[in-house]
């Protein structure tokens, strides 16, 4: 049995999930990492994308974040979501719309800044999109 760690998963509303773990799989903006139990220390942000965790009992959980932060430290990893749900209950109605207003985004955009921040949103609900794969 592998060894498991310390999994705090934190939206702004609520703690959702505090739990010992084998593995989380992440969505980091610089790709996508495994933390597994004596990880070296390390911060990230996330990306809109599918966090898969593997708690001890080892049935997987899928949820859907919309960015924010990972911190890895001696005593397990906490993540700090902009927004957090059970993968399988997303409304992809609603990230299929996020997806072309972001389209309209690029669109609109006024200046090289604009568009290229819009341009990376927009890669950025594509890839989340891809993940949920219903």
């Amino acid at each position: 049995m592998a060894d498991s760690f310390q999994f705090e998963l934190v939206s702004p509303e609520k703690l959702l999930i505090s739990e010992a773990v084998t593995a989380v799989s992440i969505p980091g903006t610089e790709g996508f990492f495994t933390v597994m139990a004596k990880h070296a220390p390390m911060m990230s942000t996330l990306k809109p994308g599918v966090v898969t965790v593997t708690p001890e009992s080892g049935e997987e959980r899928r949820i859907f974040v919309r960015g924010g932060f990972v911190d890895v430290n001696e005593s397990g990893l906490t993540l700090l979501a902009e927004h957090a749900e059970a993968a399988d209950q997303i409304d992809l109605a609603a990230l299929d719309q996020s997806i072309k207003d972001c389209q309209e985004d690029v669109a609109d955009a006024e200046t090289p800044e604009a568009k290229a921040k819009a341009e990376q949103k927009l890669a950025q609900l594509k890839d989340a999109r891809e993940a949920l794969g219903r």
